[in-house]
Parts: structure tokens; sequence; C-alpha cells
């Protein structure tokens, strides 16, 4: 059997770069799954991708499928042969649907079998129907038609290449036939280009000035930035999530060094970074000491020629954007932060909602609850009630009108300007953490009680519209800042009552469904809890067990942890069995009082004095928030809970008895859910 290199390119328009890596990654899963199905042995898998074109190579491709034996189970023999041990129509029909003579069926166990054996077949036939279905099974988060066609892509595809060694691999996609002919870099090279072998294909691109890795392309904008920043006499400031979108804009890359006036660096740092970052895509460039420098490293789709050119194009666009950036500055700074807000009410928050500017009279009352709530001291109660007044205020500046990113961002800088304190200003910026995934969390007290109101508010108030996220329609980020909220709370080990919290809401609403908006939130919440969860290395079982109450967020982290420990101890596993053993009847029990005259046998007793004993013991380590302690107690009830069901039959025919004993155990049940449900937990 021989083994060959595929290359399956896909050539297109200009592609989203944001849509790239997601499409590489199920490229690869795509093409893995189709070979396995089709019994094609291949070595290493990787996808490459760059602005036009996305590109699958599959090394030691066997040049035929693996043959196989299958044994297919059939009727039994009694339905399979008449008296005269003739086939029946069962038989014959089972043969037949097996591609085998009803004489060639094997009698085993019983019943029939159908042995089948396969032949492998050509690779080069096999890909000439999987690599198209590959291309067409792409999801992408937008679809273009082009001309008449109905088939639908990211972008309209080109040209294909499609090679197994040296052979290419006919099919058609969009009319679009595959073949050996790719294209190099736009403007760098001759034009088409021809790949004699699937193995030349990377150095083949190479020569017409296109790096087709793009990990290879994004280390040498890495190098490039670095160098070039260092030669100037500074620091390259690479975020890589702006260094990713850039790998996959250019095809031959080349970094070059610009420059902007100093005056614009009067300006605070954060508006002039972000229409240099956000916009431009350029990096920003710091001098030792962490000082913004005036100037900036770009990338070109392209060689080294002219690059003063290039550069002073890119200063001339710059340049209109920071003049843009100091005029709404300097207009903005004409009014204080109180003057903007009283703007604020002529702004929609969201319809039916009312303003924006009552938006922010629900987070001053909002952030006060959970300043009371939290104990939080005077100090940072004060900081948490001006930010909560104040923190809407810069949506209506120009800065944050033209730059929407800047939102808390100008509101901190401009408070900062006004000799506001810190505290405040800092609260103010904070209030939008964290903005995406992966991004910081609010360090001040002020910032999360701030940040944590607007969350919450966020959501009860959309909720309270029916607006609820479905699927993957999120227009209010909603997931995001649940996920926000409930991670600020496990990082800064808050304790608050998230139905306390909700009820608040509602109330500054003035909606009256709060029990059903408590209980949607809940849920909302709980399945954001259980990818946090997950992220800390919590078992599953364990997330599903500690979530059946999530009124207090950091509490069911706490409580999932101890039990994690605890399962490591000796007895845990009896101590469970023993508890589940107590649940399957207690959900049984019509109310949970006990009374100790109803005891028939002195297992009874046991059982109640031991529960009682370890019931204080239990909701002491609890206060303390000592779960695991709580548990090792609890497990000291496995002994009696065993006894009792050795010694009593619990349904017994005596009414009062058996609601008695059921009783007892409906209250150790409840006493152990107040750390987890262990029917959830795997043994």
């Amino acid at each position: 059997m021989m083994k060959k290199t595929l290359v399956f390119e896909i050539g297109t328009e200009e592609i989203p770069a944001h849509v790239v890596p997601k499409t590489l990654n199920e490229l690869k899963g795509l093409a893995k799954n189709k070979l396995e199905e089709n019994r094609l042995n291949f070595g290493e898998i990787k996808t490459l991708g760059t602005p036009r074109r996305i590109t699958l190579i599959v090394k030691d491709l066997s040049d035929t499928s693996t043959d196989i034996k299958e044994e297919h189970k059939g009727p039994a023999l009694k339905i399979a042969f008449d008296e005269n041990h003739k086939p029946t129509k069962a038989a014959a029909g089972f043969a037949r649907g097996k591609g085998v003579l009803p004489e060639d069926l094997i009698e085993k166990d019983g019943y029939v079998y159908a042995i089948v054996e396969k032949k492998g077949e050509s690779a080069a036939e096999i890909l000439k129907t999987i690599l198209p279905n590959i291309a067409t099974s792409l999801s992408f988060p937008n679809h273009m038609r082009w001309g008449s066609l109905d088939f639908k892509f990211i972008r309209p595809i080109r040209f294909i290449v499609a090679l197994y060694g040296e052979e290419v691999i006919p099919f058609e996609i969009a009319t679009v036939k595959s073949g050996n002919i790719s294209r190099g870099h736009r403007a760098l090279s001759k034009g088409d280009i021809e790949i004699k072998s699937a193995d030349d294909y990377e150095s083949a691109l190479e020569d017409a000035f296109v790096i087709a890795d793009q990990n290879r392309r994004k280390n040498l904008i890495r190098d490039g930035l670095v160098k070039v920043a260092k030669e100037k006499g500074g620091v390259a400031e690479i975020t890589e999530d702006l260094l990713e979108e850039v790998t996959y804009l250019v095809e031959y890359p080349t970094v070059l060094a610009g420059e902007f006036e100093k005056s614009y660096l009067s300006l605070p740092e954060a508006a002039v970074i972000t229409p240099m970052r956000d916009h431009q895509r350029y990096f920003p460039v710091k001098s030792a000491d962490g000082k913004l420098m005036p100037l900036f490293l770009t990338v070109r789709n392209g060689g080294s020629e002219h690059l003063e050119v290039v550069a002073h194009g890119n200063e001339r666009v710059l340049k209109a954007r920071l003049e843009d950036a100091k005029f709404f500055f300097e207009e903005d700074r004409k009014k204080t932060l109180d003057e903007h807000r009283e703007k604020l009410k002529t702004v929609v928050f969201q319809e039916g909602l009312g303003s924006v500017y009552e938006k922010t009279q629900r987070l001053v009352k909002l952030a006060e609850f959970l300043c009371d709530t939290l104990k939080s001291d005077e100090k940072t109660k004060k900081h948490a009630l001006k930010a909560a007044e104040l923190s809407k205020a810069d949506l209506v500046t120009g800065m944050v009108t033209e730059f929407t990113e800047l939102q808390g961002v100008m509101g901190r800088e401009y408070a900062l300007l006004e000799g506001r304190c810190e505290g405040v200003a800092t609260a103010i910026d904070e209030a939008y953490l964290p903005r995406f995934a992966g991004d910081a969390l609010p360090k001040t007290g002020a910032g999360r009680v701030l940040s944590l109101a607007d969350k919450i508010d966020n959501i009860v108030g959309t909720f309270s519209r029916g607006k609820i996220p479905t699927g993957s329609q999120d227009p209010f980020a909603l997931r995001r800042q649940a996920l926000g909220f409930v991670s600020i709370l496990t990082d800064a080990k808050l304790h608050i009552s998230l139905n306390a919290l909700v009820k608040q809401a509602m109330d500054l609403y003035r909606k009256i469904e709060a029990k059903k908006m408590q209980q949607d939130v809940a849920d909302f919440m709980r399945l954001r809890l259980k990818n946090l969860f997950a992220e800390k290395n919590l078992r599953y079982d364990i997330v599903d067990s500690v979530l059946l109450n999530i009124d207090d967020p950091y509490a069911a982290l706490l409580r999932g942890e101890a039990v994690t420990a605890f399962l490591g101890e000796n007895g845990a596993k009896e101590a469970i069995e023993a508890w589940k053993r107590a649940a399957n009847l207690a959900k049984n029990a019509e109310n949970g009082k006990i009374d100790e005259k109803l005891f028939k046998d002195k297992s009874e007793a046991e059982l109640f004095n031991a529960y009682t004993k370890i019931k204080a013991e239990t909701e002491k380590a609890i206060a303390e928030e000592d779960y695991k302690a709580a548990l090792i107690a609890l497990a000291n009830l496995t002994a009696p809970i065993n006894g009792f069901f050795d010694s009593v039959m619990v349904m017994d025919k005596d009414e009062a008895v058996k609601n008695n004993r059921l009783a007892l155990l409906k209250s150790i049940d409840d006493l152990v859910n107040n750390i987890a449900a262990f029917d959830k937990i795997v043994m």
C-alpha cells in the first residue's frame, strides 16, 4: 500500500479575518471524519489559511481504503429455515439485503449470520466524492451567492487545487473545476502557478509570495514588530487578538513603522491607541518606562520596496483619525460629566425600559443595595454610588459616539480631568469589565459593585421584555454579561443572594412577576456557572450536584470544591450511598415534623439523636464556609442510617409511624442537600 500527500485548496475572494480560524478547525474535523468513515489510513492532518485560500493537507494518505470483513446478525434459526431446513423468505430476504447467497449464511448461537467482505477502493475515487462534500459542509456566519448559482459560500470560489501526490482529483464546485493551478500574491506574483506535486505546495506558493502557513506568518509578524520597535528605541505593544487578525489579513507580511505628531500625546492614551489599534490595525509603541511614543507599527501585505511611501500613506490616515479624536475630546471637555448626564434623558435604554438616565438612577439604588449586602466600607460605598450616577455620562460624548470601544474608558478619563477621585473614576471604567472572554475583572470594591449592578439591571430588564437568549440569538450579549457577573463573584469571593438581588432589580423596574423572573435568571446563571466550574476542573457530576441551589454562586463553587475534596476521603463512598438511600425515600415524605413518641425501634432514636448532634456541627461548619468539615460531620450518619434501614420497615402499615420515619429521612436529606444533591454523583 502506497502513501502520498493530499492537498485540497479552495481559493476565494478575500475572506474576513475573524472567519478563517474557525473554518480551519472545522475543515480539519470534517476531513478526519470523512477519511475515517471511508477507511482511509492517514498521518498528520493540517490546515492552512490566508485571506484568499483555505487549504487541507493530509500526510501519508493510503492509496486504497482498508478491506473489511463484517458479520451481520440475521433472523433466528427457527425463522430462517423451514422444517426441511430450507431457507425461508425471511432468510432469503436477509441474504439478498446483505449481498450474499442464502446458502452462504452462517449458523451460530441460534441465529443466521451473513459474512460480508468489502475490498478496499482507490483513494483517488473516494476523494472525488468526499472533497467536494467537505467543502459544501463548511458552515459560516454569513454566506454569499454569486452569478445565477444557488451555491453559497463565505466568498466566491475562484480556483480549486486537489492533488493526491502528483495526481489531480477531478470534480467541480460552483462551476469551478479542480486542478493543480493555484494563484500567488495578488500584486507580487505573475499570476497562476502550477503545483506539480502535493509535497511542493507550500514552497510553490512561497515562490509566488504567499506564506501559506498561518503560524509561520504570525511568527514572522511578531518577530518583525519586535525588531522594528527595537530599532526605533521602543517596545511594540502586541495584543494577541490584533496579531491574529493581522495574520489573516496578509499573505506576505512586512512590518514597517510610521510616526505621528507628538502633540497628540497630550490626549488620553486610550484616545490615541483606540483609533490606532481598533480602527487602523496598527500596533502602538511604548518606551522602556511604559509611555506611549509618537510611533506606530503596521504590517504590509507585500515586500519591502518603497516602504517610506507606504508609511507616509498610513501616517496621513492616522493623522485624520487623531484629528477627529482631538476635536471630539476638546468639545467634550466643554461640559462636565454631570452636564453630559442630563442628555441621557433623551437616550432610550431599551424599548419600554425608559431612558439611560433612568438606568443610572436604578444603578445607584442597586449599588447601594449591593454595598449594604456585602457590608462595604463607607469609602467604597461613596465611590460606588457616585460612579453609578456618572457611569453612562460618557455615552453621549463625541469621543464615545465616534469610538464606541471607549465607553467607560473616557468616563474614567473625564472624571480624572474634572478632579474626581481615583476610586470613582476607576469604578466608571470597571463597570464594563469583563468586556470579552478572558478580559480582566474589576479589582476595586466600587468597580465590582457597579459592574454587578449594571449586568443584573441589563439581564432583568431585557428578560422582562421576554428577550431571553435562545439558540445562537443573543443580541444584547446577555450570556457574556451573565458569565462576567458570576466570574466577578467567584473571583472576588463575594456572597450575595441572587434571588434578593433580582427582586430588588424587579422592584426598581416596577415589575410584579418577581418569582418567575428569579427562576429565569437562576436558570440562565446556572448554565454560565456550569461553564465556569468546568474551566476550574470540577467534574460534571459534582457541578450538577451543587448547582441545584445557586442563590449564592460563590458558595456553590466552595461546595463543589468541598465535594471534590471529600470524595478522596476514606468512607466517602459508603456515606454517599447511605445519603442516597435516605434521599430515595425522603421524597415520599409529606412533611418534616418528627415526633419522638412514635419511635418503635431503638434504631430510630439512635438515628434521630445522631442527626440532632450532627445537624448542629454541620450548620456551624456551613456558617464558617468549611463545607468539607460539614461533609465529614455528615459522614458520621452512615452507620446510624444503615442500622435504621436494617432494623425497620420504613413504609410501615401504621400511617403515623410511616410518616414519622419519612420525616426523619427528609430532615437528613434536607441537611445533606444544603451542600449537594448526592444522587447526581457518579461513584
